[in-house]
């Protein structure tokens, strides 16, 4: 296998000698530029599979840079390092162009799992040192998606069916079952994958903002706005722009969404004229949009627009087969991590995992597998799963043993249940149950007084 070459760009010596050091370590071949004129002389004259630059550094700063691979050596994926913390450099640099950003100080795990990240999102899992593709008569990995099940499968075949087309698409899945992962997929494995990709999480990003950060912003279109300012969908021009969580877009962005779509061009918040784009675009959800739709809760002809090629990402419960894959996978990136040997797991404690009904899907199994690695010595036990996972699930013995359960009493225990697969993050419980923060809170308030009560 080629060994990877990454350029390293920072006026601090010091910087490159540890970033040199690291990379080596890992079995990567290093070039290193103080400053950008050495760093294009580099790119024009040499073999670069990755470029890792800091933003700011005298004369010709970082941010040119990421401008001038992007129009010169589209094919090269670039990550950023930036010192300061409010990271709004970096932010621009990512939606100028590089793929990724780095804060400094970062520990030599951390930059080994961005630079991984980079490369498996640009190359492939075959690009990593270390790392092999699987190989067989069935795909195993393809651009991040783990697995051999028919389903996942279908997964795949789908998304090579749209990777080289521009066609308007709608992952739909459940939380947690790797919507934004097929989305890149569609985008790293096809015509388009020297384009940018930017992803736009609309459920993050507040309401009142949301509008102006996708179509941008003219200088004086309203308080704040001292300069004119470029939105996500132009940051896009020519790759893709990914729209998780569309169902949370307020009337008015979803307005000027369906006119992106129609009539592929964009306005500015406070301009006179549109401007074309040639961007991809991908949107997600975990809820549903059809009868969103049908209830006037979301635009119906925004739905049929987005909804032109439809994938369905399937939940971890309807694709068991991949469960063994998926635990070795995350058992083999901890065990990394952590600086320990992959533990092996007991057969008992397999079952377990593939009987369980996993609501948190993937992310859930993620979790799980974190948690068995630190507490086990090399070989993973049912005791080294948290409580919830070891119970008899509730359809079976305590529906005969007690009977009906109110259905109150059941929402709290699913409520439950949820928040131990996700480690406690309420953000993350809500989105899986389908509500927002404050009522989840509002709920286990109430169960905590009835319980003190």
């Amino acid at each position: 296998m080629k060994q990877i070459s990454i350029l390293l760009v920072d006026d601090s010596y010091d910087m490159l000698e540890v970033l040199r050091r690291q990379l080596t370590a890992l079995q990567y071949a290093t070039f290193q530029a103080s400053e950008v004129g050495d760093a294009i002389d580099i790119l024009q004259n040499s073999d670069v599979d990755l470029l890792i630059t800091d933003i700011r550094m005298p004369g010709r700063d970082g941010m040119q840079l990421v401008k001038y691979v992007k129009a010169n050596f589209p094919d090269i994926p670039v990550l950023v390092i930036t010192g300061f913390p409010s990271v709004s450099g970096a932010v621009e640099a990512v939606k100028s162009g590089a793929m990724d950003y780095l804060s400094k100080p970062f520990t030599a795990k951390e930059l080994k799992s961005a630079v991984e990240k980079t490369l498996r999102q640009r190359y492939g899992h075959s690009a990593i040192p270390g790392k092999k593709q699987e190989t067989g008569s069935e795909t195993q990995y393809f651009h991040g998606i783990i697995g051999q099940s028919a389903e996942t499968q279908a997964l795949i075949d789908l998304i090579q069916r749209v990777k080289d087309t521009k066609v308007t698409t709608l992952v739909e899945g459940e939380s947690g079952t790797g919507k934004e992962l097929v989305a890149r997929a569609i985008h790293y494995s096809g015509r388009y994958q020297h384009g940018p990709f930017v992803a736009v999480n609309c459920g993050a990003i507040p309401e009142n903002l949301l509008e102006s950060e996708l179509f941008g912003f003219v200088k004086g279109a309203f308080t704040g706005a001292d300069a004119t300012r470029p939105g996500f969908f132009q940051s896009a021009e020519g790759g893709t722009i990914f729209l998780d969580e569309i169902g949370n877009a307020s009337p008015a962005v979803q307005t000027r969404l369906l006119r992106v779509i129609q009539e592929k061009e964009v306005k500015m918040i406070g301009a006179n004229q549109t401007q074309k784009v040639d961007v991809r675009i991908i949107a997600a959800t975990n809820s549903d949009l059809h009868a969103l739709s049908k209830s006037g809760k979301f635009r119906e002809d925004l739905y049929y627009r987005l909804h032109v090629i439809a994938i369905r990402t399937p939940p971890l419960r309807e694709r068991r087969e991949d469960i063994p894959l998926l635990l070795h996978h995350f058992l083999d990136k901890f065990a990394e991590e952590f600086d320990r040997p992959r533990p092996t797991v007991s057969e008992d404690a397999m079952q377990l995992l593939q009987q369980h009904s996993w609501p948190g899907n993937i992310r859930e199994l993620e979790n799980i597998a974190q948690r068995a690695l630190i507490l086990s010595d090399g070989h993973i036990h049912l005791k080294h799963f948290p409580a919830y996972l070891r119970q008899t699930d509730l359809s079976q013995e305590e529906t005969a043993e007690e009977g009906l359960l109110p259905l109150e009493e059941v929402e709290r225990r699913h409520i439950q249940k949820v928040l131990d697969a996700v480690g406690g993050n309420k953000s993350k419980a809500a989105r899986i149950l389908g509500i927002n923060r404050k009522t989840l809170r509002m709920k286990l308030q109430k169960y905590q007084s009835e319980e003190e009560g």
